[in-house]
């Protein structure tokens, strides 16, 4: 797919899935923040995945709401901090909607905090200008697999929480992947149009588990 967006094949779009129980280890990971060994994490039912993103190790899993958007971020005239900062915006904005308060994270650190810990993590990729990877916002996520097994983004005095941990209410992830679409849209000034995930098997490439596909026309 951002091979299609650089070749100019499809518009920009927004995938939001949920993802099997998967540790990530970014390009900055070198394992040591993966601290279940590999056959604690094949009796959890937890692979172990490098990915191509930046960060550290991270946890996806049932229960967290996973968007992949893959942007040409010289169309949006932003670069990649603009662009991170408004993917955090478009969560705040959203989880402010089930009665969460959250900010984004300080100077350097990206994602979206409840007090000291990180409700939603993001790690992008940039090829050229164009953004992929993205964001992945605990609802209903085990949190005792995302902390006892990684140091979530290698920050050791940070942990992990959701949605349902500070309080909220219970949500599924698809029904949040529509409630969330609209400030995503707000945040990057959008026009979405919504795609079934099974018109991701002609690109070739992508495996279809995904809830559904939004393409966003910027």
């Amino acid at each position: 797919m951002v091979a299609a967006v650089k070749r100019g094949d499809m518009g920009f779009s927004l995938l939001l899935l949920e993802h099997p129980s998967v540790f990530t280890l970014g390009r900055r990971a070198d394992g040591s923040n993966l601290l279940w060994s590999e056959a604690r994490c094949q009796s959890e039912g937890v692979d172990v995945v490098r990915s191509d993103r930046g960060g550290d190790a991270t946890y996806h899993g049932p229960g967290q709401l996973v968007g992949y958007p893959i942007v040409d971020l010289a169309d949006l005239n932003m670069d990649v901090w603009q662009y991170v900062r408004n993917l955090e915006r478009s969560l705040i904005s959203y989880l402010r909607t089930v009665g969460i308060e959250s900010a984004g994270g300080p100077p350097g650190l990206a994602g979206v905090w409840v007090g000291p810990d990180k409700i939603a993590a993001i790690g992008v990729k940039l090829s050229q200008s164009v953004a992929s990877h993205g964001f992945a916002l605990n609802l209903t996520t085990d949190l005792r697999i995302f902390n006892e097994g990684i140091v979530p983004c290698g920050l050791a005095d940070r942990r992990a929480t959701s949605v349902a941990a500070v309080g909220g209410p219970s949500l599924d992830v698809e029904s949040s992947a529509r409630a969330f679409t609209p400030h995503f849209g707000e945040c990057f000034q959008s026009e979405t149009r919504w795609f079934d995930s099974a018109r991701l098997q002609s690109l070739g490439e992508v495996a279809g588990d995904a809830v559904e596909t939004l393409e966003s026309r910027f």
